[in-house]
């Protein structure tokens, strides 16, 4: 048997390897890029297949293939989105602007397969053709920047948002069980007045919950695709009838409320929606790092540190230092928020590299977005079930230090004025006593008018004036 078979494209015979389901645009593409040896991402590689079902679907009902031919294309993408050939899409994240290299990938393995359906041989293109058949009224710059929103899509409906929803979740449970649980609030890292473990864990998770209204938004704003817009915006190429079914199939396919974009010629160049995205998971990933920034505050020590909080015990945390744990789940995510924003840089800068009718860049793109929403869903995911869900708090410690906390004379403003609270403070320093008894010793309050105003509890709930 041959390991290699040969194919034929616009620029002469290229060598192909013989099992291989692409071609020869394929076979160049992968000599062309040998960049990073990363391959195309699953979502991008599902949104693919789907998009070229689709657009198979519709181009069946107006004509633009026969029958048979549309059929075994439907049933060539169906089975390599089945799992069948997982070796087919083999172009580098790093290729030849604008997606093309991949978009022949998919029609070189689809025709293939097809052709071998209807009865013919991997390589002839004799029944199913690469470009006239699989890619008929489609064009690289119309099929790829749809592709990256519904992998998008695919990403934001099946990863991050679920995970998402599940670690605002668990902050809620935690800011329900410890309503009561009074802690020191900190300002520069500085003593501050009393707040409750609650309203700490219930910030963090309000937070979380903006982010999920930001991405939301965006979210909404990926829906609307360039489908049908074949070179240029114009449609030069496709059938009557063909755009509307197109995007129609492939929302009905996907379970995505898809629509036609509004203006194909804007829609095919401007990567907007996708940078929006991107911001709104920059913005999540900042929240994110200093929510995790807190916790391994508030968890250091445990002897030399605040030790306010207590984290589950997932793994040794030193190869020296016996029974040292460390808040490895935290560090994971900070990690992960710093790729964001890593990701939304590039994302920007390729979405500004675009000329005339089209941007070149869409490749990058079509990796950084689903990575981004693959690897920060993941990470809140095993942040929540792993970290979040097992927080527990000490609850005495977290009292002491707010106890002790020289911002406690701020109850006192109303009443004697900064200046003469501000005294109260430097005696309490001075004598290294309690606020509470510096208080009692200046002689300004009755023991009861005290306990009244000095009730931390009561502090950290302040009625609005």
């Amino acid at each position: 048997m041959h390991s290699h078979r040969y194919e034929k494209d616009s620029l002469g015979e290229v060598q192909v390897p013989s099992g291989a389901l692409y071609g020869a645009q394929t076979a160049r593409a992968v000599n062309n890029f040998p960049i990073s040896g990363i391959g195309p991402h699953r979502w991008f590689v599902r949104a693919t297949l789907e998009l070229k079902k689709a657009c198979a679907r519709a181009n069946g009902e107006v004509g633009a293939l026969k029958p048979a031919q549309a059929a075994a294309i439907v049933e060539a993408c169906d089975r390599l989105l089945a799992g069948e050939f997982p070796d087919t899409f083999v172009v580098d994240i790093y290729q030849a602007g604008a997606g093309t290299s991949h978009n022949m990938n998919a029609n070189e393995a689809i025709a293939n397969l097809a052709e071998e359906i209807m009865g013919g041989h991997r390589g002839q293109y004799k029944l199913v053709n690469p470009n006239d058949h699989v890619n008929y009224g489609q064009s690289t710059n119309d099929t790829i920047p749809s592709s990256i929103r519904v992998a998008a899509l695919i990403g934001l409906s099946e990863t991050l948002l679920p995970s998402l929803e599940e670690l605002t979740a668990s902050f809620e449970r935690l800011a329900i069980k410890y309503a009561t649980a009074v802690k020191s609030g900190r300002t520069h890292l500085q003593d501050a007045v009393p707040i409750t473990y609650g309203q700490e864990f219930g910030g963090w998770a309000s937070a979380l919950k903006a982010a999920h209204r930001r991405i939301g938004d965006a979210q909404y704003h990926l829906r609307e695709l360039p489908l049908g817009g074949s070179a240029v915006g114009t449609g030069l190429g496709s059938e009557d009838g063909y755009r509307s079914r197109a995007v129609k199939y492939l929302g009905v396919q996907t379970n995505l409320p898809l629509a036609n974009a509004h203006d194909l010629f804007m829609a095919m160049w401007s990567l907007a929606p996708l940078t929006n995205l991107m911001g709104s998971l920059r913005d999540l990933a900042l929240d994110l790092g200093k929510i995790c920034d807190d916790i391994r505050l508030l968890v250091s020590g445990p002897r030399t540190g605040f030790g306010e909080l207590n984290l589950p015990a997932v793994q040794p945390g030193s190869s020296i230092m016996p029974g040292k744990v460390n808040p490895v789940l935290c560090e994971m995510t900070n990690m992960v928020c710093c790729q964001i924003r890593g990701l939304d840089v590039a994302v920007s800068a390729a979405a500004a590299g675009g000329q005339l009718q089209l941007n070149v860049m869409m490749p990058l793109l079509a990796f950084d977005v689903p990575h981004a929403l693959e690897i920060l869903g993941n990470a809140m995911h095993h942040l929540s079930t792993k970290c979040v869900d097992g927080i527990t708090v000490e609850t005495e410690r977290g009292e002491m230090f707010a106890g002790s906390s020289l911002a406690l004379v701020t109850a006192l403003n109303r009443k004697i004025g900064y200046a003469a609270a501000a005294e109260i403070a430097k005696k309490a320093i001075a004598e290294d006593i309690a606020v509470t008894e510096a208080v009692k010793r200046s002689g300004k309050f009755k023991e009861e008018e005290l306990k009244e105003l000095l009730d931390i509890l009561k502090l950290t709930h302040q009625p609005e004036a």
